[in-house]
């Protein structure tokens, strides 16, 4: 039997390689990555399909959808013209939720999707343990970029600017695990 293949548009091939670089645990998982015309409240989005809801973890795919367009002060701007290591972080995260999903039965993930969207509190909890996951697995320089490109870039708007920071972790809290890992790794517990 063949390797389940992720399916990657050949326009951001080269960026989702480098960011399942970083995730060897997600090898043999079927993702499907696909661009949407729109998706509400977020650039990307990653979830269970349908039909590998309800199978065993090893036999679950996934999908991670990523806007074709986003708005900066009412202006569209297309995705794959942000800046490359800001995609590849955007990725590496929605890869963090693929990690979290994979590590949950499937009753607690049907749970967690049904607390996500009623839920503010979890929303936070959820994203912040995407971009731990993600930082976690090196990608901590990607992540940083990102959110500097969301926070620093006076043409977004400031809706998706609070809900940044509302609900992910801040460059400082990247920062803080990343001299916590770096510490850990030396031998040096804090």
């Amino acid at each position: 039997m063949s390797e389940p293949e992720k399916k990657i548009p050949k326009n951001i091939k080269t960026e989702v390689d480098i960011a399942l670089h970083h995730f060897p645990e997600l090898e043999g998982i079927p993702i499907e990555f696909k661009f949407k015309k729109n998706i509400k409240k977020s650039v990307m989005q990653a979830q269970p399909t349908w039909g590998g809801l309800l199978k065993p973890k090893n036999k679950r795919s996934y999908k991670i959808l990523i806007s074709e367009k986003f708005k900066i002060s009412g202006e569209e701007f297309k995705t794959l013209d942000v800046p490359r290591d800001v995609l590849i972080g955007w990725i590496g995260h929605e890869l963090g939720h693929v990690l979290d999903y994979q590590q949950r039965g499937n009753l607690n993930l049907i749970g967690f999707g049904i607390r996500y969207v009623l839920l503010k509190e979890f929303i936070k909890k959820a994203e912040r343990a995407a971009d731990s996951f993600a930082v976690s697995r090196g990608m901590s320089d990607y992540i940083l970029k990102t959110k500097r490109f969301i926070l620093n870039h006076s043409e977004i708007d400031e809706v998706y600017k609070d809900r940044i920071k509302q609900y992910y972790l801040s460059p400082d809290e990247i920062m803080e695990m990343v001299k916590e890992q770096d510490s850990i790794k030396d031998g040096n517990l804090l």
